[in-house]
């Protein structure tokens, strides 16, 4: 009877999900089936939205940057974060500190990382400003505003927002490494270094997992640091699909194309997020 009970107490929370998150999603897969321009106009087109969005060389160099910005971000913030979990797990003094300092840039928002390192880069008033200051004067810092660059700078905004909260991950996982497997090392007088890459890091290996996917979600919809840092520019080197899905809702008046390209970001976490559910339902069912 408590079951039932709370069952029923949860029904209304059930119906708001239903009706507005997943009314939504199906609400956007349907406005991509139709010629919408600014106001939805409900006449079925098929995939010519699809088909128009993947012929635009705006969408592909948006989603080659996409990519760049996911390998370059996951792969730093898995790097430095574990980098990191290792440096606070030898019980350094002011570990707590430490903590704090490090996962303090994960406490801001996208906005405001982009903003700080939009200044720190910027050649008129950052890095280059600075050294140049010192007499330096031939010193060149400009990836903001080079087209070849200028995502690499992003990544690095990124890899500083997220590498603590990587960190803080992997912490709680050295943590829970049983300490009788370092003793054993201590005992056959097995380096460190080679403990943590050959024994500890593949027990790791779930916490790098849910790391990496839900770093991946962040790329994926990756909008507000790279408007902040360089508005997709210089040109399109910056370009992102959320961008496009708003710059193509809000400014080119095209909901239909920006539905497509949305159902195509959805499909993108959805392939990221489903084998890892698929995969720790079949283990907790094994």
């Amino acid at each position: 009877m408590k079951i039932r009970s709370a069952q029923v107490a949860l029904l209304p929370m059930f119906a708001i999900v239903a009706t507005v998150y997943v009314g939504s999603i199906l609400w956007t897969i349907g406005i991509s089936l139709t010629p919408s321009r600014s106001l939805p106009i409900y006449e079925f087109v098929g995939l010519e939205q699809y088909v128009a969005l993947f012929r635009s060389s705006r969408w592909t160099t948006s989603l080659v940057n996409m990519l760049v910005f996911g390998a370059g971000y996951i792969g730093g913030c898995l790097a430095l974060g574990y980098l990191m979990a290792i440096f606070i797990d030898q019980k350094v003094r002011a570990e707590n500190a430490l903590r704090t300092i490090f996962l303090y840039p994960h406490a801001m928002s996208f906005i405001v990382t982009g903003l700080v390192w939009q200044w720190i880069m910027s050649p008129t008033e950052g890095i280059q400003d600075f050294v140049r200051g010192l007499g330096l004067t031939g010193f060149t810092f400009d990836w903001i505003v080079r087209p070849d660059m200028a995502m690499y700078a992003v990544i690095i905004a990124g890899i500083w927002h997220g590498a603590g909260f990587v960190m803080a991950l992997l912490l709680a996982g050295l943590r829970g490494v049983d300490t009788e497997i370092w003793k054993a090392a201590r005992i056959d007088a097995v380096p460190a270094w080679r403990m943590y890459l050959h024994v500890v890091t593949p027990i790791l290996v779930p916490v790098f997992v849910t790391c990496a996917v839900l770093l991946s979600t962040h790329a994926i919809k990756s909008y507000d640091i790279v408007v902040a840092m360089t508005k997709g520019g210089p040109g399109i080197a910056t370009e992102v699909p959320a961008k496009f899905v708003m710059d193509y809702l809000f400014e080119r008046s095209s909901v239909g194309r920006a539905a497509a390209a949305a159902t195509v970001m959805l499909m993108m976490v959805m392939a990221v997020a489903a084998p890892v559910l698929y995969a720790r339902a079949a283990a907790a069912k094994g």
